[in-house]
């Protein structure tokens, strides 16, 4: 029985996106008290501060998951040097209205890949500025850029070989970041 549910948030929407196959793939190299769930972001309405006192239904949903979640782990490409704008949509919905911030205190690992060499650096810099504002621990080291690239993945989904022991490596240091942090 899973002691840590996990949130998933890939700031991707297209569905052969590099970082759903990389969500996918990571999860599977945690020990098996961790569960994770890729949570539903492309539904969201566009954050207007207006709604805040009568939030649609998508919301709602998005909030409460993030609510139950042990932890939190962002997955995200790099979109013309920053974040996604989906994923952005959804830090504001859930961290809102004012004083109701759902991501408050979640511990937090950020990982992401590119076709480019520099993976998705500049995006999750901008991610970590924002969750720190949010008061949500983050994981510092190590970090992860992943170059997608042949055999970042094997035949079955999981992660090839050859990046296997960095991508665990990385697991292992999250899977004790949220054990430490996990209230």
């Amino acid at each position: 029985m899973s002691q840590y549910g996990i949130a998933v948030v890939v700031g991707s929407l297209r569905r052969e996106s590099f970082n759903r196959k990389l969500a996918d793939a990571i999860v599977r190299l945690a020990p098996p008290e961790f569960s994770f769930e890729q949570l539903e972001i492309g539904d969201l309405p566009l954050y207007n501060q207006d709604d805040d006192a009568n939030q649609a239904e998508p919301v709602k949903r998005l909030k409460g998951k993030v609510a139950a979640a042990k932890g939190l782990l962002f997955v995200t490409p790099e979109y013309n040097r920053s974040v996604p704008g989906v994923l952005k949509n959804a830090i504001d919905h859930a961290s809102r209205p004012y004083g109701q911030n759902a991501w408050q205190g979640k511990p937090a690992g950020v990982i992401g890949c590119s076709i480019g060499v520099i993976g998705t650096a500049l995006a999750q810099q901008h991610l970590r500025n924002i969750l720190a504002y949010l008061d949500v621990p983050t994981l510092g080291q190590p970090e992860a850029f992943v170059h997608a690239k042949e055999g970042l993945f094997d035949e079955a989904g999981g992660i090839g070989p050859a990046s296997r022991g960095f991508l665990q490596n990385w697991m292992d240091r999250y899977v004790a970041w949220v054990k430490q942090h996990a209230g």
